[in-house]
């Protein structure tokens, strides 16, 4: 079985790498895609991937990598077999999140670089991204409506999905789960490696061959 793994911002596909072996020592076959240089639209860069990989897969999405792994599902659910939210959210931004993208963008385009940004990555494509995570559609019907196992993982210190939102979503879902990362922040799968793959090995278990 395939697994996409769709990367956070301010990261880049490398994020994953820590967990890459343990996927394929276990038969799957990992994929991480890089986000930037698609354009200014996340249902944009799902209709690329999709055209990009073949057959079913499972989508594991960090942050803005779950907004991408919801607009798979929006485009193409049977194809979709499984899906890990990982610090994400399924709901459009607020006014006030929206205000503050715009200011990020602002900064970026004036040559302020976040410091946890990925090497190589440039100050335009995260710009860019930021526009397309602004604008994105909210996928809350996409997460009600999906059919196949949905995994939510968040950190108990993460500032931006708290864990009750967390729980939420996992309610939302037809067959959601959650997964709680004590003393981990916004990216889990980061800060605590060998405990995320543990947990997604587990979660993936299902479509071991």
């Amino acid at each position: 079985m395939k697994v996409l793994l769709l990367h956070a911002w301010p990261l880049d596909e490398r994020m994953w790498e820590p967990q890459l072996p343990g996927l394929r020592e276990a038969g799957f076959e990992p994929l991480a895609p890089r986000l930037y240089g698609r354009g200014p639209s996340i249902e944009g860069w799902a209709a690329q991937l999709l055209a990009e990989v073949e057959g079913p897969f499972v989508a594991v999405g960090a942050s803005m990598g779950g907004y991408t792994a919801l607009a798979l599902a929006r485009r193409a659910p049977e194809r979709v077999v499984g899906m890990a939210l990982v610090g994400s959210r399924a709901d459009a931004d607020s006014s006030a999140r929206r205000r503050l993208r715009e200011q990020r963008i602002a900064a970026l385009r004036a040559g302020e670089a976040p410091p946890e940004a990925a090497p190589g990555v440039s100050l335009e494509e995260l710009a860019v991204a930021q526009e397309a995570i602004r604008d994105r559609p909210d996928a809350s019907g996409v997460l009600r409506a999906f059919g196949g196992p949905l995994l939510v993982c968040v950190g108990d210190r993460d500032e931006l999905v708290s864990v009750d939102e967390a729980r939420e979503i996992a309610a939302a879902a037809l067959r959601g789960a959650l997964e709680v990362f004590p003393g981990a922040g916004h990216l889990p799968s980061v800060e605590q490696p060998e405990r995320f793959t543990a947990v997604l090995l587990t979660f993936l278990e299902q479509w071991a061959t």
